[in-house]
């Protein structure tokens, strides 16, 4: 009991019983090199006496646990806190118990489920004479019930918190693609980076005893790696670039998070990184700090600049885009897992947050977490960012043509493009899974067309124009294959009881994942007639991954414009991988040298496994005319 207690201990050393307490916090994918805890839950260390020297005192002993630069108790950051006879799962505590040989004292301390994460230092006090007895690292804790990010499924928490490889799913709706990605949270020294990432962060350096304390908030935590992921307003970890890459390392070469957080560490913001890079960045961070998350990917995804929920694809007469707003193919983002106490009970659970830079939120580029169920219900007053979200994967959108005399004239529109497939990777299985109802009712149900008038009241469309009498499609060939030719044709029938004369614009682009357009591949112009109930087919282009296809007809006798897209994903060629030997630590590269054409490209390389269990191995393959292709195989190593 604490009363037996009441003696001055002459402590010889403290053991921190690393090995046992990781395996019971779940943090033993760390390693053993420091104590590494979660928040909530006890952990014991053992105390090793000198034979002899105890001197009776009429108090106990007081422990001190302080984190940050500017410990406070104020702040939370610094806490104090006597021997009881348990510890309680509410509050610091400790208890002790004494080895009957009199050689050892294990003390057993319970963190308070909502104590800021960091590095902390533990002090005992013997009325006045103070004794170090360590480091140790706290992070969240979603074993724990009464931590706000307590999820409740082992199977969820193995995914979610432990899991180090995944999935990313890129493309288009119509043909998604699998990326793998090594998250790589427990990697050696990525614990460290992630939390200098903290000490980094703006809000830091102006108060650091304030950041600190608010280090208790998951809220806070993820709002921070928002911004601190890109480098727009910081020296966060990952520069953005949708153009040519000259220098620096393309996005699509990345293959995992640890060599982009080595290399921040070591030398400061990395380039470059695009959306789903950015996602796989944050996700790492946040399981590495035990915040439950997964990287989703919409497509169809809406960027609506000036915030009024709808996209106005604007164009001129020679069929040319012209406005701001677009659709990205695909837009990727993170889910983190948390309670919602600023928003209430019923605002629990996935919320989203987005640290690829695209709109300033409070002045920086960061979004969210905003919650899946606010954006879900149109509660588009529910902070972080709610209405940019919603947008993303619910705006409307209108096709807006301006004529020659200044005049916009609405040609087309739908209430069903954006906000597709939305899609992460299954628990348990590299399978696809599709979330898109958690983040919005059936696509036309009159439950979401509830939901958007009331996200969009302020800003209804105004109805204009008539039904068309023309309908265009594109048609697409089978098994479009980088490195071959294909056709593609459009197809205008006239709907109208009259002959109909109109201009016929076809053209082609390859486009980036953001819609933003690059060089044409293609261009076919025409002046058609088209008799009733007929129907036209467009001048066949032969395009030599992603292309960009933009049917538009012109008819000036109606004043109608009618516009037909489609985006291609061009297959990739298969990398076939087999394990000969075992796994590899790290990254190794293989220069192969030419390969011509019809020939295939091969690599074998030797290594030997470090650690047994369940892996994954990666393969990036790239080139200067077929870039990035990757692939992955599970592997099991045993002892």
């Amino acid at each position: 009991s604490a009363e037996k207690l009441k003696i001055f201990l002459d402590i010889e050393r403290c053991d921190l019983n690393i090995k046992s307490n990781i395996s019971t916090h779940h943090t033993h994918l760390n390693g053993d090199k420091h104590l590494i805890v979660r928040r909530g839950q006890p952990f014991i260390i053992t105390l090793h006496l000198k034979p002899g020297r105890f001197v009776c005192l009429a108090s106990g002993f007081t422990l001190y646990i302080s984190s940050g630069p500017l410990p406070r108790e104020e702040s939370g950051t610094k806490v104090s806190f006597s021997l009881r006879d348990s510890t309680v799962d509410t509050e610091w505590s400790a208890s002790a118990i004494n080895d009957p040989s009199g050689n050892t004292v294990s003390l057993s301390i319970s963190s308070s489920p909502d104590s800021p994460i960091g590095i902390y230092s533990l002090i005992l006090d013997q009325n006045g004479h103070k004794t170090g007895l360590g480091q140790f690292i706290l992070l969240f804790n979603a074993w724990c019930p009464r931590d706000a990010v307590y999820m409740g499924s082992e199977t969820k928490r193995q995914e979610y918190v432990l899991s180090q490889h995944g999935q990313i799913y890129r493309g288009t709706y119509k043909h998604i693609k699998g990326t793998p990605w090594n998250f790589g949270q427990f990697e050696p020294g990525i614990l460290d980076i992630c939390l200098k990432i903290l000490d980094e962060n703006p809000k830091f350096v102006s108060d650091a005893d304030k950041d600190c304390s608010a280090r208790r908030n998951p809220i806070y935590v993820t709002r921070v790696l928002s911004a601190m992921i890109n480098s727009n307003n910081d020296s966060g970890v990952l520069v953005g670039k949708w153009g040519e890459v000259s220098e620096g390392v393309h996005p699509g070469k990345w293959v995992g998070s640890g060599a982009i957080l080595r290399q921040w560490a070591k030398s400061g913001p990395v380039r470059y990184g695009q959306c789903w890079v950015f996602a796989a960045v944050a996700c790492t961070v946040s399981r590495a700090l035990g915040i439950p998350c997964r990287v989703v990917t919409n497509f169809r995804s809406a960027h609506d600049t000036d915030a009024n929920l709808v996209i106005e694809n604007l164009y001129g007469e020679d069929g040319e885009r012209i406005s701001n707003d677009s659709i990205w193919n695909f837009h990727v983002w993170v889910d983190s897992w948390m309670t919602r106490p600023d928003l209430g009970p019923e605002f629990d659970g996935w919320q989203t947050s987005d640290p690829t830079p695209q709109e300033t939120s409070d002045g920086v580029f960061c979004c969210g977490p905003a919650s899946l169920r606010a954006i879900r219900k149109g509660e588009l007053t529910k902070k972080y960012d709610a209405p940019f979200i919603f947008a993303e994967v619910n705006a409307d959108v209108v096709d807006l043509v301006r004529m020659s005399d200044g005049q916009i004239v609405k040609f087309s529109g739908s209430t069903k493009s954006v906000g597709r497939c939305i899609s992460t990777k299954a628990v348990g299985s590299d399978e696809r899974h599709d979330i898109t109802h958690q983040y919005k009712y059936p696509e036309g149900s009159k439950k979401e067309r509830q939901v958007y008038e009331k996200a969009q009241h302020h800003n209804k469309l105004q109805q204009q124009g008539e039904e068309p009498g023309f309908h265009l499609k594109i048609k697409l060939a089978d098994n479009m294959i980088m490195g071959s030719d294909f056709e593609v044709c459009a197809v205008l029938t006239n709907n109208s009881t009259e002959t109909r004369t109109c201009t016929f614009l076809f053209n082609t682009r390859a486009v980036s994942y953001n819609g933003s357009q690059g060089q044409s591949c293609g261009f076919a112009s025409d002046k058609v007639e088209v008799p009733p109930g007929k129907r036209y087919y467009g001048s066949v282009i032969t395009s030599d991954r992603l292309i960009q296809l933009s049917a538009i007809t012109i008819d000036k006798q109606t004043n109608q414009y009618h516009k037909a897209e489609k985006t291609i994903v061009l297959d990739e060629p298969d990398i076939k991988i087999k394990v000969l030997y075992g796994l590899i630590e790290g990254e190794r590269e293989e220069i192969i040298g030419a390969v011509g054409p019809k020939q295939e490209a091969k690599a074998r390389l030797e290594f030997t496994p470090t650690a047994a269990g369940s892996s994954v191995l990666l393969v990036n393959f790239d080139s200067d005319k077929v870039r990035n292709i990757k692939s992955f195989i599970n592997v099991v190593v045993k002892e």
